[in-house]
């Protein structure tokens, strides 16, 4: 299921048309009447794209009057791109990191978990940092059953034993690609695709 979100979003990626669209959103959002002027298509056919980009995560959009507006996801495009790169090359042979750098990243995790929660594993507070952030979440979600769906009512009690807002901590597991949900059924996604902390400054 997971392999099946990667190939969605390289099949909405792969239809020229919908590349244009995604250049022109680079610069900021746009509503469809525009698109379809800058483009020279009809609105009908700047729907049909769209509706592609966002049934595969590329982009928002949201509704004013009667304009649709689109914006690109740009935090998913790039993590979603790199993800696909770890998945290739996971099995490849390659140098690893220093120890004092994988031992500096262990003490840097132990000590947000101790800062981050208490004795007993409750969630004091969400990190406003977000490398910290992304260690919080990825601790969570490694005590998670890995091999299982979750429905969000489910999903809601297990976070609500650690955490009472259940509802911004199941947003950060799928805006950080911890999770990702299909017909209100989330699973775990490869740690391949989890956002990285380790690559932040």
């Amino acid at each position: 299921m997971q392999l099946d979100k990667i190939i969605t979003y390289h099949k909405a990626l792969a239809d020229a048309t919908r590349i244009r669209m995604l250049i022109l959103l680079a610069d900021g959002e746009l509503n469809g009447q525009v698109l379809a002027e800058k483009l020279g298509l009809t609105p009908a056919t700047i729907t049909h794209h769209a509706a592609k980009l966002r049934e595969a995560s590329l982009i928002f959009e949201r509704r004013e009057k009667n304009s649709i507006y689109f914006a690109l996801n740009d935090y998913f495009i790039r993590s979603t791109a790199d993800a696909t790169a770890e998945l290739i090359y996971k099995n490849k042979k390659g140098e690893q990191p220093p120890m004092n750098e994988v031992n500096a990243r262990s003490s840097l995790k132990q000590t947000v978990i101790r800062n981050f929660f208490t004795a007993d594993g409750k969630l004091k507070h969400m990190p406003a940092q977000l490398k910290k952030k992304l260690i919080v979440l990825e601790h969570l979600i490694e005590q998670m059953e890995q091999a299982r769906s979750f429905t969000e009512k489910e999903l809601n009690t297990w976070i609500q034993q650690v955490h009472p807002d259940f509802a911004t901590i199941r947003r950060e597991f799928i805006m950080h690609q911890f999770m990702f949900r299909e017909n209100e059924v989330y699973e775990i996604n490869p740690r391949e695709m989890w956002a990285k902390w380790e690559t932040l400054s």
